[in-house]
């Protein structure tokens, strides 16, 4: 059984408790981060702190422990739990006044709520996909506006998870007045004559940890980035195509919508992309 961490105490999973009149539990008016764990240390954990802090100031939300707190409650858990390869999952909400009312409670006087768990996945940097790659269908992305913002509103995401299941593959790419945006849980990129592009940052999709990181890698490895929108068809033709997120690391696409991407394997940049990310996110864990 796992220890989970709940508003300041250490607790056996089936002991953990949240009010019923929590903001996240009622309007999904929460915030979240996942942080990778190799090798039992954390991986990208400043970004995730800095997004984290981005998020919550962008919905107006009291912080509920400082970032040098976090990390340790971050270590803490890694040690309870054990946890060699996998995910912390973390969560914060604009807790509960006792009731359900649209307009926010009083910051003054109603604490945050801040969950953390672990999930042990262990070879999380060996998953299979990486070698052979995944395929996507193409969705309408019909989500709100401030998707910059890493909230617990994740129910549309979850539909084209579903949807990619109906579908006999494994994950969808969202399209927005004819253009791609990002993956249900990743964002999204295609290959080439040698260059990357990308979608620039925007309200319109998650600033990724991961993406981030990959692109300063891939233009200190003196790769072309090129960020820019581009279509299911622009990408449909193109040489490679992969994900980033922080769970996926970097994963080839190999087939869109039933149109194989290149030879329909994954090609070269990408797999040595991720190799290059993984080997500088190892040295820089904490």
């Amino acid at each position: 059984m796992r220890t989970v961490y709940v508003n300041g105490e250490y607790l056996p999973e089936d002991q953990a408790k949240v009010s019923i009149f929590d903001r996240g539990f009622l309007m999904a008016d929460g915030v979240y981060e996942v942080t990778s764990v190799l090798d039992g240390k954390l991986i990208a954990f400043d970004g995730h702190a800095e997004r984290l802090t981005r998020s919550m100031n962008e919905l107006d939300m009291r912080a509920p422990a400082t970032t040098e707190e976090l990390l340790e409650i971050h270590r803490e858990l890694v040690r309870l739990n054990d946890i060699k390869d996998g995910l912390i999952y973390l969560q914060v909400t604009r807790g509960s006044d006792g009731d359900r009312d649209f307009a926010f409670p009083d910051p003054d006087t109603t604490a945050p709520s801040l969950v953390l768990f672990t999930q042990s996945k262990p070879g999380l940097a060996d998953n299979p996909a990486a070698r052979d790659g995944i395929r996507v269908i193409s969705i309408e992305d019909i989500r709100w506006g401030r998707r910059d913002i890493k909230t617990v509103q994740l129910l549309y995401p979850s539909m084209g998870k579903m949807m990619a299941k109906k579908a006999g593959v494994e994950d969808a790419w969202m399209v927005e007045d004819g253009f791609v945006t990002e993956g249900t849980s990743n964002n999204a990129y295609i290959v080439k004559d040698g260059k990357i592009v990308t979608r620039e940052t925007s309200s319109d999709i998650l600033h990724g940890i991961t993406r981030k990181a990959v692109l300063e890698l891939a233009r200190e490895a003196q790769m072309q980035v090129e960020e820019r929108n581009f279509t299911i068809e622009e990408a449909q033709q193109a040489d490679e195509a992969f994900v980033t997120s922080a769970s996926a690391f970097v994963t080839p696409v190999v087939e869109i919508d039933g149109t194989k991407i290149g030879s329909g394997t994954p090609g070269k940049l990408a797999p040595r992309l991720r190799e290059i990310y993984l080997e500088e996110m190892r040295k820089t864990a904490i």
